[in-house]
């Protein structure tokens, strides 16, 4: 019940690691049987590159996994595996098979040849970068030796990579924080076309946002491990890549991925509290969604919408249970940061913390209600309203508690008059 608790802690998060990357190896031999099964015309090219990726697996696990691993490679595998399963022959995607092998064989340091057909006169090595193609070529051929350089045969050219980002090979660019001897380490990823679905992802940084994104994340990681340290080992141990979004009007866009485990996008954080809440935030999405794969913790979707206290848009039993999950992840953090502020900071996350502890305590209470969850799902929540309720009766200064009742007041007048015909 630690996971319902809101923490989970390593052994925890260990157990959900696991099972997300047995999911992406199960994903891609299914693939393989499916294009054979369905007589796919390109079934043997396939069935090439996954024993490529087999061997990168004998000759270098670790480098092999940490491709198989990359949260793009999931959600492209369980895309093209749901499209064949539908009986779609002429489905392109299985290609990709070859790019993820190409990736993991570069990393593991194998000499391989290997013909990849371009997407958009593109080929994207999950967790390294993009080969730009001039042309827009059809099937091309990789080649290494085995010394960390590529050569891409096209049209007769012949194009060397990685090479300095312009024309040829735009390649993914880290960011890394240390504090207390802590180090976190990921990659941005704003090119894979794969790297969060269904969000406003945003193009290429340039370097200066880059640089501000690593400026947020060494402030943000500081604060974390100084004040948050059950958070900074979760997110230590799952996240593995951001990913930038459009920016929005106001405040900061985030969003995480049931397929792009290990990913958590944000529009650009506006400094280093701003990220770490909202690190915080979706790293909760990413337990939840990883524990969702194993335990059915909702019943099937029965058309009802309920209010949600942080959405304009009325939302299913399962969007209700994701959210309320992570802003016990959110007052979690607002209750922790409330007695490390002064002044005007103290007075924010005050409210924050008064705001969300009652959003959240409203619709665990909202859920409990619904019968719209399974007996599992019946003690999860309970154990999360356990905790909400305890943090209920903790003082608050009277500004803030104004502040947060007001807040919430507002959103719910305005929700109702956006949605007038759905209950709330």
């Amino acid at each position: 019940m630690a996971l319902a608790a809101g923490d989970g802690g390593t052994d925890a998060v260990r157990h959900l690691i696991a099972a997300e990357y047995s999911k992406h190896v199960l994903f891609v031999r299914g693939i393989v049987d499916e294009t054979r099964r369905l007589g796919h015309p390109d079934a043997a090219y396939v069935r090439r590159a996954y024993d490529l990726l087999a061997t990168a697996q004998e000759h270098d696990l670790p480098a092999a996994e940490s491709v198989l691993r990359y949260p793009s490679v999931g959600v492209w595998a369980r895309k093209v595996l749901w499209a064949l399963r539908d009986s779609r022959r002429s489905a392109k995607e299985p290609l990709g098979l070859a790019a993820v092998a190409a990736a993991a064989a570069i990393k593991a340091g194998l000499a391989f040849s290997l013909e990849i057909t371009p997407a958009d006169g593109t080929i994207t090595l999950p967790s390294l970068g993009q080969i730009l193609l001039p042309g827009r070529p059809g099937a091309v051929t990789v080649r290494s030796a085995g010394d960390g350089e590529v050569r891409v045969l096209a049209g007769g050219a012949e194009i060397h990579v990685p090479a300095k980002d312009g024309e040829v090979w735009r390649g993914l660019r880290p960011l890394s924080a240390s504090a207390d001897d802590r180090t976190i380490s990921l990659l941005v990823d704003d090119l894979d076309p794969y790297r969060m679905p269904a969000a406003p992802v945003a193009g290429r940084l340039t370097e200066a946002e880059h640089e501000a994104w690593q400026q947020a994340l060494t402030d943000a990681w500081l604060l974390l491990v100084r004040h948050h340290e059950t958070t900074a080992t979760e997110i230590l141990a799952i996240l593995r890549v951001l990913t930038p979004l459009r920016r929005p009007a106001t405040g900061v866009s985030s969003a995480t991925s049931r397929d792009a485990f290990g990913c958590a996008a944000m529009s650009t954080p506006p400094d280093g509290l701003a990220m770490a809440a909202t690190l915080a935030h979706e790293v909760q999405h990413a337990k939840l969604s990883g524990l969702l794969d194993m335990i059915a913790l909702t019943r099937i979707d029965d058309g009802r919408r309920y209010y949600a206290p942080w959405r304009d848009d009325p939302r299913p039993i399962s969007g209700l249970l994701q959210g309320t999950y992570a802003y016990l992840g959110v007052t979690a953090f607002w209750r922790r940061q409330r007695l490390h502020g002064e002044g005007a900071d103290a007075v924010h996350a005050h409210t924050r913390f008064a705001r969300w502890r009652t959003a959240a305590l409203s619709t665990a209470d909202v859920l409990l209600r619904s019968g719209a969850l399974t007996a599992r799902g019946e003690e999860f929540v309970t154990e999360m309203r356990r905790t909400l309720r305890a943090w209920a009766d903790e003082p608050v200064p009277p500004q803030a508690l104004a502040d947060a009742d007001r807040e919430a007041e507002e959103h719910r007048r305005a929700w109702r008059e956006r949605n007038p015909h759905v209950p709330g």
